[in-house]
């Protein structure tokens, strides 16, 4: 038996994990106890690594489909058709008319994303999407705004905790077990939520409106500087804007605050006593809960100012900057704007270098339409769209326009039958590469490990890198990819650290690549052109938008439409996750399904009673675009008027409710939650 110390990489925590070899057969795995991370623990899905590894439902061998039926043909066929096919499409329309889509485990699979962008940008397209056109950049991007780089949440060494929007015992639970050891050394915790989440227990739970945050962090505000709360001697020395910040909270009273978010006026100037009072406070938020509102970038910079203005920033239990790993950049410059950079300028325009993804709430859309330019192939890896992907009857309808669809994937989801050519990829430990990634970015500390092969590629899988090496060559673009192995790959990768696979080898449960540092704006300023934290952005404002946060209705909300609220009452809120599935994957481990069996809407006994609806019922939830079958789970632990649609299940699908046309008009953001919708009662 041999035992490798590798990571999960099935989300991005990444925890450390042990797995046991037996005869070339993976048997079981273990949490790391001595990585920093999960410190030997694993969530339930990362306990059945084995059953997904050696799933049924393993997609074998390339498959093409053939009047209507995949039939199984070679590697080397597969790669010779569909390079041809690319290079036909690319004489009849252009480079851009080819778009990749990269799923969130680009995210923790560097390279697959990596040479996802390099496949397409060295083909001559722009178009490479991918989840941070629709999640979680909108948070980068608001911290870059305002402080010029990206400082991440430090809960560990915080006195008051803000868990707003986010439910880390089902998607971060070493971050709910960092937050629960901060409670019991003192921390004050309170979760600002519509869902009354398990941690909600540990402090303060206080109900909002779904899509009124930015209000309640800009009354914080109000009454911070009201009160003379704020940190002065830092705000006088490394903020800019402050004055026309005092100006502009003055609307954002806490008796409005009550009246737009339901949040008690008394308990708004608690709140902002408790946060500016505290030493150390720290707002924790979701990856991509708050960004998918009608106002999530407005909301991700009122969050950065409410730090800035309490002097929480980049000292120790706030909001601090953390060493990021640097990695050779396989990017390959391409002349032509991303799609969205015109009509989406403060998420394209507003840095110095812009984002190599382009606007995916605009993906189906040209794709459709064939403006401004036809796109006729799509190749999906590492992700399952026709599932996952907001406005499900959108990207079938778009698929319908193509001429060449491929997937790229360890198995055969519900993309990959939809496909012409199904590619299988060997799952991440079936190849070596960069491990523990998302630390630095997610946690603060400046960690990384060697993913390590724990057995090799099963059946005729092959890593995705070098599927798209494969392709390039098939396409003439081999020099774009000189690479035989995987350490080849990895090698390159930690060149630019100094690292070697030797060293990393060394440490075979991670090391630390740097050193933490804090107040390093003592020594270098902040990254914007000020040097100083921007409370206002007259870049923003340039752009074409407010400098300075703003709330935003909803668009489907009460307020914002009474018309189309008579007919879709009801708050929905999709995307809820469990701890035991990650997006659409895991559903067919059946140790999973025993504990999770299917799919179930939350909603509030008040609201069960308005439709005469009682616990485990089967309902109907309605939208515009859509309406799924789902079971009721009737919960006081949800407001009155929402609710909550989980991610992930094909059998109740809730991106069936979703309108890809609807959008933040900052970010280009797909609206995901607090949109309108109906209850239908079955039978």
């Amino acid at each position: 038996m041999e035992i490798i110390k590798t990571d999960c990489g099935l989300c991005i925590n990444s925890c450390g994990i042990d797995a046991y070899v037996e005869n070339g057969r993976l048997v079981k795995v273990e949490g790391t106890k001595e990585n920093f991370l999960n410190k030997g623990e694993l969530c339930e899905k990362g306990k059945y690594l084995v059953e997904m590894v050696y799933s049924p439902a393993r997609l074998k061998y390339p498959m093409k489909k053939v009047n209507g039926r995949f039939q199984r043909i070679s590697w080397d066929q597969a790669f010779d058709e569909i390079g041809a096919k690319l290079l036909e499409l690319r004489e009849k329309y252009g480079a851009r008319t080819l778009a990749t889509w990269t799923g969130s485990v680009g995210v923790e699979h560097f390279e697959m994303a990596a040479f996802n962008q390099r496949f397409a940008k060295a083909f001559g397209s722009q178009n490479f999407f991918n989840p941070e056109g629709i999640c979680f950049r909108t948070r980068i991007l608001a911290r870059q705004i305002t402080f010029g780089r990206y400082p991440v949440e430090e809960p560990r060494n915080a006195d008051c905790i803000f868990l707003w929007g986010h439910n880390p015992d089902a998607s971060y639970f070493p971050q709910a077990n960092i937050i629960r050891e901060a409670v019991q050394r003192g921390a004050r915790l309170i979760v600002i939520d519509p869902r009354r989440i398990p941690l909600a227990k540990e402090g303060i739970y206080q109900p909002i409106r779904p899509g009124t945050d930015a209000f309640l962090a800009l009354a914080m505000m109000n009454v911070i500087i009201e009160e003379d709360l704020w940190d002065k001697e830092f705000v006088e020395k490394w903020t800019t804007g402050f004055d026309r910040l005092v100006e502009h909270v003055k609307a954002y009273t806490p008796e409005k605050a009550e009246e737009v978010t339901g949040v008690p006026a008394s308990e708004v100037r608690r709140f902002a006593r408790i946060f500016a009072n505290s030493e150390r406070s720290c707002i924790v938020e979701g990856v991509g809960h708050l960004n998918q509102y009608a106002n999530g970038l407005q909301t991700e910079r009122a969050f950065s100012v409410l730090m800035a203005i309490t002097g929480n920033i980049d000292r120790p239990g706030g909001w601090v900057t953390c060493p990021q790993p640097r990695f050779s950049d396989l990017r390959v410059p391409v002349e032509e704007k991303n799609l969205g950079y015109d009509e989406y300028p403060i998420f394209h325009q507003f840095g110095k270098r812009t984002p190599p993804y382009g606007s995916a709430s605009m993906m189906t859309e040209t794709i459709i339409t064939g403006k401004p330019y036809p796109i006729k192939a799509l190749f999906s890896s590492g992700s399952n769209p026709a599932l996952t992907f907001p406005d499900t009857n959108r990207f079938l309808e778009a698929l319908k326009h193509l001429e060449l669809f491929v997937s790229i994937d360890p198995q055969m989801t519900e993309t990959s039958q939809l496909a012409d050519y199904a590619l299988p990829a060997c799952t991440s430990l079936e190849e070596t590469g960069i491990g523990g990634f998302p630390y630095a970015i997610s946690y603060g500390v400046p960690y990384i490990l060697l993913r390590k092969k724990v057995i090799e590629p099963l059946y005729e899988s092959m890593p995705i890198w070098k599927i798209w090496s494969n392709l390039g060559h098939r396409c003439g673009l081999g020099e774009y990819f000189p690479w035989k192995t995987d350490e080849e790959v990895a090698e390159h990768f930690f060149a630019p650290m100094n690292l070697t696979l030797e060293q990393l080898k060394e440490h075979p449960a991670g090391l630390y690549f740097a050193e933490k540092e804090y107040e390093i704006y003592e020594k270098v300023g902040f990254a914007t052109d000020s040097k100083k934290i921007e409370l206002y952005s007259a870049r923003m404002e340039e752009l074409g938008h407010s400098g300075l946060p703003v709330h935003v209705e909803p668009q489907q909300s009460k307020v914002a439409d009474p018309i189309f609220a008579e007919q879709y009452p009801e708050t929905l809120l999709t995307g809820a996750r469990r701890v035991e599935y990650i997006g659409a994957q895991m559903r067919d481990v059946p140790a999973l399904r025993t504990i999770v069996p299917e799919a179930e809407a939350e909603i509030n006994p008040v609201t069960a009673k308005k439709y005469d609806i009682i616990d485990g019922e089967m309902i109907g939830i309605q939208t515009p675009r859509g309406r799924i079958k789902i079971k009721a789970k009737v919960t006081e632990d949800i407001m009155p008027g929402v609710v909550s649609v989980p991610h992930g299940w094909a059998t109740a699908n809730c991106n069936l409710l979703l309108d890809a046309r609807v959008r933040d008009e900052v970010s280009g953001y797909i609206t995901m939650r607090g949109n309108g919708c109906r209850i239908v009662k079955l039978g």
